[in-house]
């Protein structure tokens, strides 16, 4: 599990992915370097609700984990490597309320190329 600290830059509205499958990204700005970093995230099934209570400008800590994945395209179109920074905890840092999920939620949900409809099937990246 990795933490960060910073200030919400973006937050979009939740997408869905398929029947089964829906994320929300936001993106936190980092100022504790030289050159601030925009480092974006993603918040998946009823972990969207998350940042309903947080608006842009608020100052959050993020508690997340980092998930890679294999996509292999159709006719040898060659294999690509995907990174997300899964969110499963946002709490404002200067006071105001903390979000989280109860203990058996807060382990990352295993998800694989499978959990999304047709991904073998599919040409275009699969998100």
């Amino acid at each position: 599990m990795f933490e960060l600290n910073g200030i919400i830059k973006v937050k979009k509205d939740e997408q869905k992915v398929s029947d089964a499958f829906k994320k929300r990204e936001f993106v936190v700005t980092d100022n504790s370097s030289n050159y601030p970093q925009h480092i974006q995230f993603q918040l998946t099934q009823e972990r969207c609700r998350l940042l309903d209570d947080i608006n842009v400008g608020d100052q959050v800590k993020v508690s997340f984990f980092i998930k890679g994945r294999e996509w292999q395209g159709k006719d040898g179109g060659g294999v690509k490597y995907f990174t997300s920074l899964d969110a499963w905890r946002v709490e404002r840092s200067s006071g105001g309320s903390s979000k989280e999920y109860s203990q058996e939620s807060q382990a990352p949900a295993s998800y694989s190329d499978s959990s999304l409809p047709n991904a073998q099937e599919q040409d275009d990246l699969p998100f």
